[in-house]
């Protein structure tokens, strides 16, 4: 029998490698180069700065959508060089091909031709010494028009109807003010790192930039972040090994709820760098809450071949040859800054105090009646004390007699030198000290000061918290932390767990002041605790460091790991809500404060007081 023959199947066709279209090319490099807007904004007001601009100005219709326009005086182009910018890498800023020394902020030739295949372009333009411009319109990748044209010296390029072309890519945009939004902090970052070119922006016909062009950087830090960014910041400046660092740290008060105040620069590049904001979150980590964020202008100045600057298709990213030492030097920078600023307090709270403050002068729409025989309440106060043993109310006692002050970060510790004013609070003079003279303690928790020029009301808790944190750094700086043994070890009961981790950091601990061995079956036994503290309850104490040991990353270092041990530590040995001061200690508090760095805010972040002028109050009172 002839076996069954069955006809052979086609072989399926091989997919043919070919190549892309230039104009799907373009497209596809738009994707990564424009995404929005302030994308286009950023490459052409960057092409308008490396041309030596002095004056660049940007014109914006529906948030950049309908129209961008930027013109600037910068040296021109001929016909010659127009048309090759519009080709891909094609550039002037990479002479002799050298990726290692980037010195202009672009150089891969691409921003031009990626806009011109997913909008309108015209590009007019002149040099100084030619007796006409020339003008280029493209439409989707193609040239829909090369000729002379009436043109000052400098380049207008203009940009409508982004992503026509490609208008998928228009669902993903915001709305028109977001994305106006987000075109003015771009120009306002370049403006940062360029204060001596000028700036102006307007948006559907409204004027929202101008600055004119300055010599000198702090003029252009006033313009663009405010005033009230230079009362609550501290300039720096540090320098090691061929790196530079300068610019202003905000305040740790004066704080954010994102990371969008945070401008960088890298040998003036605007840079969004998900590792250097993770070092300044790192520098402002012991006096930040975790869910605020510090405001900063940084310039850092690096040699040309030690950064890399082409990591992200929009260079807003850089990689560093030297990391460890461009963290070291942040951190560095930074905490200096933060520390010079002292025991200020953003004057912003005051802003927000008065808002509160007047708000609370009109009935709420919800508001309850009040009680029966109960006077009304202008605005909703609560308040919860905590109610001290006889040990910690002793131990408080201790810590305002005469006791050890701190001066600055690693001063020497000489007890005597922080004794209470022998002058009662009345007798001292309000004007003779920055937080004044105390007059009254509110609620066991308050303290009300009487400055030259107005009040403060301080929250004892918070500052106090601070006060013995720092003393213990200071104490453990210069490696004289002082303990005192326990009559009668305590023993505090944990989960097997958590005693395991105590033990694990028993070391740390112990550099703290704090000596703890394990006792068996999920128990310790605290032997030692630092003298500062008092007198503290242990068995809080020690269960409050399992938990923040818990939630220790395996990447903190040694430094962050005492620093959090000693806030947890510090928290346990300050004065607390419900604790009466007499007005000896509540000046000798207020002294201690103007002496101590950081005592504007606790360990948490939180300010530790607020001041009001004389004329806040007569606002309140409608007498001005």
């Amino acid at each position: 029998m002839t076996p069954e023959t069955h006809p052979t199947a086609p072989e399926a066709a091989l997919p043919t490698i070919r190549r892309l279209p230039d104009t799907l090319v373009n497209q596809i490099a738009a994707g990564e180069v424009v995404d929005r807007p302030a994308s286009v904004v950023k490459e052409l007001v960057e092409n308008a700065i490396d041309a030596g601009a002095e004056r660049v100005s940007i014109l914006l219709r529906e948030g950049g959508k309908a129209l961008i326009q930027v013109e600037d005086d910068g040296h021109g182009m001929d016909a010659e060089g127009m048309r090759l910018a519009l080709e891909r890498h094609a550039t002037s800023k990479l002479p002799e091909g050298d990726l290692v020394r980037i010195e202009k902020l672009g150089f891969r030739g691409e921003a031009l031709p990626s806009i011109a295949s997913v909008a309108r372009l015209s590009l007019t333009s002149r040099t100084a010494g030619a007796d006409n411009g020339w003008s280029l319109r493209v439409e989707g990748g193609e040239t829909v028009f090369d000729g002379p044209a009436s043109a000052n010296p400098g380049t207008v390029i203009e940009v409508s109807d982004l992503f026509y072309a490609v208008p998928a890519r228009l669902k993903f945009l915001k709305g028109e003010q977001a994305e106006a939004s987000a075109c003015l902090d771009i120009v306002r970052r370049l403006a940062l790192a360029h204060p001596t070119v000028s700036f102006d922006m307007q948006h559907n016909a409204r004027r929202t930039l101008a600055l004119p062009g300055c010599s000198d950087a702090g003029d252009r830090v006033h313009d663009v972040m405010g005033a009230d960014f230079a009362a609550n910041s501290r300039e720096i400046r540090r320098e090691r090994d061929g790196l530079v660092l300068r610019g202003w740290a905000g305040l740790p008060t004066y704080n954010r709820a994102n990371s969008l105040s945070q401008f960088l620069f890298v040998n003036g590049r605007p840079v969004r760098d998900r590792q250097l904001s993770g070092v300044i979150r790192a520098a402002y980590r012991p006096v930040l809450a975790p869910d605020r964020h510090p405001v900063v202008l940084l310039w850092l100045d690096v040699p040309p071949d030690a950064v890399d600057v082409n990591v992200h298709p929009a260079k807003s990213e850089v990689r560093f040859r030297q990391a460890g030492e461009v963290r070291a030097l942040l951190i560095d920078g930074l905490r200096r800054g933060i520390v010079e600023g002292g025991f200020s307090a953003s004057s912003h709270l005051t802003g927000g105090v008065l808002d509160r403050l007047q708000s609370g002068l009109e009935p709420s729409a919800g508001a309850q009646p009040p009680a029966a025989g109960r006077p009304a309440l202008r605005g909703d106060y609560s308040h919860r004390a905590h109610h001290p043993s006889a040990a910690q109310q002793a131990s408080w006692a201790q810590a305002f007699a005469p006791a050890a002050r701190v001066a600055e970060p690693g001063a020497a510790v000489t007890p005597g030198n922080g004794a209470p004013p022998e002058n009662s609070a009345d007798e001292i003079d309000p004007g003779a000290f920055p937080l004044g003279a105390a007059k009254a303690q509110l609620h066991a928790n308050y303290i009300v000061a009487e400055t030259e020029g107005g009040f403060v009301i301080v929250d004892q808790h918070a500052a106090h918290e601070r006060l013995v944190l720092e003393r213990m750094k200071t104490q453990r700086e210069l490696k004289s932390v002082e303990r005192q043994a326990l009559l009668v070890p305590e023993v505090v009961h944990l989960d097997p767990a958590s005693a395991e981790r105590l033990e694990e950091a028993a070391d740390v601990l112990a550099e703290a002041g704090l000596v703890i061995e394990p006792f068996g079956d999920g128990t310790v036994v605290v032997q030692e605790t630092p003298a500062v503290l008092g007198q503290p309850d242990c068995q809080k104490l020690v269960t409050d460091l399992a938990e923040e040991l818990a939630g220790w990353e395996q990447a903190f270092s040694l430094q962050e790991r005492l620093d959090r041990v000693l806030a947890t530590a510090a928290c346990h040995g300050s004065v607390r809500s419900g604790r009466r001061l007499s007005g000896a200690e509540m000046n000798q508090l207020l002294r201690d404060m103007e002496a101590t760095p950081l005592a504007g805010q606790c360990n948490h972040g939180r300010p530790t007081y607020v001041q009001l002028s004389l004329e806040d109050l007569e606002a309140l009172f409608e007498r001005r």
